[in-house]
């Protein structure tokens, strides 16, 4: 069932079939497996919102990855910024990594809510959630604002953050006009709130918010419809959308291919995916981290480059 169309998970939707999907960032390669004949693919997946962290010695070692070239990128976002073709843009940048270890053996090892190994190709442990569908509701939870736990006052010091604060309005109201082009009686459950994460040896705070939509009885036979509306997810490319991805393009300079891209589980009933952050990816040139942030007006280079180090790591 591999290589798909966003019409064929209509099909498969409205045949009620339990599949994992797999989409790349630019929504132009998806992948489909039933989840009956799963064993039979190279591919593992986690889907658990409620794991229990467990700290273990194995930890990633990132190559020097230059600063220069990151600024060159964040200084030319910062100029589309103030020409006002974007208000928010989430760069990213690879560190080559290594590890000892194989792809597959980091999977068993990683902790996080959702967990995919993709043949020998790619692996992510990613934090946040895309969206949910069950009793024909969507809820989505967009991520921004990260802080060290270890701060003191950290929990006031993100929440009272202007940058952050401006950051995770843009994001709201981004994909709250998202889930507005697929249902109806879009809301704001909660607008920041913190969890913890744990990142290494390091725990993170994370400030989110859930926002919900109702979609109707129908959704099933949709489920391609929905996805390909909503994609890319608006945490980790920006907004408005349209022209921030072509900036992307211009200014990463490379593939992102699935990394930030989406995957999740349809199983007959209900609908739970994750956004492929927390990226690692084997290539020909060895193993490379893939990683970044949200760069608005009021964003700080050399902060931003730390928060994209920060986050290379094995949980």
């Amino acid at each position: 069932m591999p290589k798909m169309s966003f019409e064929d998970l209509n099909k498969l939707g409205a045949a009620r079939e339990a599949f994992l999907f797999i989409c790349d960032f630019e929504a132009k390669r998806i992948e489909a497996f039933s989840l009956n004949s799963l064993y039979k693919e190279d591919i593992e997946y986690q889907i658990d919102k409620n794991y229990t962290y467990k700290p273990h010695p194995h930890f990633l070692h990132p190559f020097a990855s230059s600063f220069e070239a990151y600024k060159r990128k964040f200084e030319s976002v910062i100029e589309k910024i103030k020409a006002g073709e974007t208000y928010i843009l989430n760069l990213t940048q690879t560190t080559p990594i290594k590890s000892e270890k194989t792809l597959q053996e980091m999977f068993s090892l990683a902790n996080a809510a959702y967990k995919l190994r993709f043949k020998e190709e790619f692996l992510c442990f990613s934090p946040e959630q895309f969206i949910e569908i069950k009793e024909n509701k969507i809820h989505t939870f967009p991520m921004k604002g990260t802080i060290d736990a270890s701060i003191e006052n950290a929990r006031e010091k993100i929440l009272a953050d202007t940058k952050e604060l401006a950051e995770h309005i843009m994001v709201v109201d981004l994909l709250r006009n998202d889930l507005s082009i697929v249902a109806t009686d879009v809301r704001v459950e909660k607008f920041r709130y913190i969890s913890e994460i744990a990142a290494g040896e390091k725990k993170l705070l994370q400030v989110s918010s859930h926002i919900s939509a109702y979609l109707g009885e129908d959704w099933h036979e949709n489920i391609g419809t929905i996805l390909h509306k909503l994609l890319p997810a608006g945490s980790i490319s920006g907004a408005p959308k349209k022209s921030t991805l072509e900036i992307i393009k211009q200014v990463e300079a490379y593939e992102r291919g699935f990394f930030s891209g989406v995957f999740g589980v349809y199983d007959g009933r209900t609908l739970d995916s994750g956004v492929m952050i927390r990226f690692i990816e084997n290539t020909k040139e060895g193993l490379v981290y893939k990683s970044g942030g949200g760069i608005t007006l009021d964003s700080n280079a050399a902060s931003e480059y730390q928060e994209l180090l920060d986050k290379v790591y094995l949980p």
